[in-house]
């Protein structure tokens, strides 16, 4: 059984299935993904099917988590993803976003970005939580420094041959939070 979506004022986060699959070929052939996060050669429905069967799900299977769907809670339209990522090669969980351009400037990877965050504290019982940017993804940038993430290092991705920038923040202690109390949720 899937996770209750998360719900924020004015988006719901939900896992991504593969009836997603004309949606995420959209996504993914944008020109902002292509420039800063890059192609992943998905061209048709069918491998953009795959691409989350392969993704998102086996994410979800292997750890419980992974990147999501974020629709508008008015008008269920999908407008992005966000989501928390295990990535060989880094140390930490990181949390990555992705808007559709028409829906961009209005907040919602913020909002997304904070939720998915907020999940990775209290229900994942994460101590650290990293991203990871191109240093010219200026808009990426300050969303991370707005919600609190501190630039660390330059750094390549195993294999990688682009710099990118590391971004981390630590969980916030409180008096009887899930790690302050050894409970993992």
């Amino acid at each position: 059984m899937s996770p209750a979506p998360i719900e924020t004022e004015r988006l719901l986060i939900r896992r991504f299935n593969p009836d997603d699959a004309a949606f995420i070929l959209e996504l993914l052939n944008e020109p902002g993904w292509l420039r800063f996060i890059g192609d992943k050669g998905i061209l048709t429905v069918e491998e953009a099917r795959r691409y989350i069967e392969r993704g998102p799900m086996a994410s979800y299977e292997a750890h419980g988590f992974g990147l999501s769907l974020v629709a508008l809670k008015e008008s269920g339209v999908a407008a992005g993803m966000a989501g928390l990522i295990r990535r060989e090669g880094l140390e930490d969980v990181d949390v990555g976003f992705a808007f559709l351009e028409r829906h961009m400037g209005q907040g919602y990877a913020h909002e997304a970005a904070e939720a998915v965050v907020a999940q990775g504290w209290d229900r994942f019982g994460l101590a650290r939580i990293v991203a990871i940017t191109t240093p010219d993804n200026e808009r990426s940038i300050r969303l991370l420094e707005a919600l609190g993430f501190r630039f660390e290092r330059v750094f390549r991705m195993p294999g990688g041959d682009e710099d990118l920038n590391l971004y981390a923040k630590e969980r916030p202690s409180a008096a009887g939070s899930p790690a302050q109390s050894g409970v993992i949720l």
